[in-house]
């Protein structure tokens, strides 16, 4: 078996950059490419969690049958990426091949998401802590702790939280966007 190759298919399969799983892993692009071109091995550590970003595991990835479907994970799991205006967690590590993505986002004070351009599909969200103001197209729509919000991500999109305190919401997007 050729490991970058069938990583290299992994990321494929659900349409993810080499940018974007390096992203994912806090890896380069050049690493990514390196790896999928077996020019360079990764450590265990590493590949465990380029596999779990994939939505897979050592055991099933190098399995040579199929694997029941996963239904249950645990915090230790999920798989963050932090800037300084936001800490963004996958919620679902294999969600790429699924039909949605949902990610629970801490938005910090006087900071954004970054703007999203038009796609296909739709997004969820509801607010667990805090106040967000949510810009769609146009219009702008203020959501406070237990409300929730549902559009078409036909227009450009961004979320922003004005106030002092640390927002928190869960998001969900159909199909997979983060």
């Amino acid at each position: 078996m050729i490991l970058g190759e069938k990583i290299k298919e992994l990321r494929l399969a659900m349409e993810l950059t080499q940018e974007e799983l390096a992203d994912r892993c806090e890896l380069t692009k050049g690493y990514i490419s390196q790896l999928e071109n077996d020019l360079t091995s990764p450590s265990i550590a590493t590949l465990i969690d380029i596999l779990s970003t994939l939505g897979t595991n050592l055991k099933d990835f190098f399995s040579e049958t199929d694997y029941e479907e996963k239904i249950k994970f645990s915090k230790n799991e999920f798989n963050e990426k932090e800037t300084e205006g936001y800490v963004l967690k996958w919620l679902v590590p294999n969600s790429l091949k699924n039909a949605m993505e949902p990610v629970h986002m801490s938005l910090k004070p006087g900071c954004s998401t970054d703007e999203d351009v038009p796609h296909e599909g739709e997004e969820f969200g509801y607010v667990l802590k805090g106040e967000i103001v949510l810009v769609v197209g146009k219009k702008k729509v203020k959501v406070k702790k237990g409300e929730s919000f549902y559009y078409t991500a036909n227009k450009l999109h961004q979320i922003f939280n004005h106030t002092d305190k640390k927002a928190e919401f869960i998001w969900v997007s159909s199909p997979p966007e983060f």
